[in-house]
């Protein structure tokens, strides 16, 4: 005789208890998820995954693509009693300043802003305020506390990733004020020292050049004057050659501080194949690749403490010009300015211009790199400091 068993519940029979829900995350591996953490790579998103779960937060600090954005530079109010400079700084210099002004201006014009970035990106404790999200794990040291807010250093905040191999930091803007409408872009490459630079500059942009005067250029009395290659006689006797004078120092002092900067980070994170520090204005861009972060490592650095930034070798530097330079986009440069450097002592090939046409992967800046180049060369020497 067949039994059957019937539930002692009619309500079970008309909605039945739903099967347990399936967690799809907890069934994806490691690594699938370390892929996802990647792509993500900001680091306050990622301090925001951190909190999820156990599982994430086991998982985040073996992420090797980290990209790191400055909201803010703090200045050290205690290490200066002069009231103009104890506000608060930003990288965001003012844009009405000019960089053609005298050599004075310049060094209050950079350093100002990079003690302060030294002092945000090297700080030690200053307050016991709650963790931002900028914090990965919660804790303390390397805190600033401004209007109430609680900011970490990237030094802080990168002490919680155990395997960063490619590292961007972005500052929230060039150190470098210059006038609207000028264009000065600067790309370095350092070991424990300048290894390279690359300059673009020029007095003026044209965004469409049918709207622009004639692209020869003329002088007061209005005689047409050809562009034949060479640097013409009142680039020497106008100011030009001083003022681009200026932009190579300025671009090379701004570079030597990031790099002193970087110091802390490089020597705490040995797995580091790439970093990269650039701003949000893409005015100054430092890289090193393995081989320059392992020799900084090892090799002591030249530097001078008093000024907070890498000292810069005895160079040679060559420089191309053009009066008006059109570029396929209809873009005009006036002025336009390439000046590659290195060391006097380096060991690579003089002749050797690939590295400083590929300099500016942004359009039209590398194309202008690439037609500057064609340009008769014109050789500088520059003694180190």
């Amino acid at each position: 005789m067949a039994i059957i068993h019937r539930s002692s519940d009619p309500l079970s029979r008309i909605h039945p208890e739903p099967p347990p829900k399936i967690d799809h995350f907890d069934h994806l591996p490691d690594s699938i998820l370390l892929l996802v953490f990647n792509k993500i790579g900001d680091v306050k998103s990622l301090g925001r995954c951190c909190v999820v779960s156990k599982r994430f937060h086991s998982l985040i600090p073996q992420v090797e693509n980290v990209v790191v954005r400055v909201d803010c530079v703090i200045s050290d109010d205690d290490d200066d009693d002069s009231s103009s400079s104890s506000s608060s700084y930003s990288l965001s210099s003012d844009k009405s300043r000019s960089v053609s002004s005298p050599f004075s201006a310049i060094f209050r014009l950079i350093f100002k802003p990079l003690q302060a970035l030294g002092h945000f990106l090297n700080s030690t404790k200053r307050s016991s305020s709650p963790s931002s999200s900028l914090s990965i794990s919660g804790g303390e040291d390397g805190e600033i506390e401004q209007g109430g807010v609680t900011h970490h250093s990237p030094t802080q905040v990168l002490k919680n990733f155990d395997e960063i191999r490619f590292l961007r930091i972005e500052l929230p803007s060039g150190e470098l004020g210059i006038d609207d409408g000028v264009l000065l872009k600067w790309r370095a490459e350092f070991g424990s020292t300048l290894e390279n630079c690359v300059i673009l500059g020029a007095s003026s942009v044209i965004q469409d050049s049918s709207s622009s005067v004639d692209l020869t250029t003329s002088n007061n009395n209005n005689v047409v004057v050809e562009d034949n290659g060479s640097i013409p006689e009142s680039f020497y006797t106008n100011g030009g050659l001083k003022l681009r004078v200026v932009w190579t120092i300025s671009s090379l002092i701004a570079a030597s501080a990031r790099h002193y900067l970087l110091q802390p980070i490089i020597a705490e994170h040995k797995t580091l194949d790439s970093l990269v520090l650039t701003d949000t204005d893409g005015q100054g861009v430092l890289c090193m690749n393995r081989d320059q972060l392992e020799e900084l490592r090892v090799k002591p650095l030249s530097a001078s403490s008093a000024s907070k930034r890498t000292l810069v070798p005895a160079l040679n530097m060559r420089l191309w010009y053009a009066p008006t330079l059109e570029l396929p986009d209809g873009t005009v440069l006036k002025g336009a300015t390439l000046v590659a450097i290195r060391p006097s002592e380096s060991k690579n090939e003089v002749c050797d211009v690939s590295w400083v046409s590929s300099a500016f992967d942004e359009k039209p800046y590398g194309v202008a790199a690439k037609m500057l180049v064609k340009r008769r060369t014109y050789c500088l020497e520059m003694n180190s400091f």
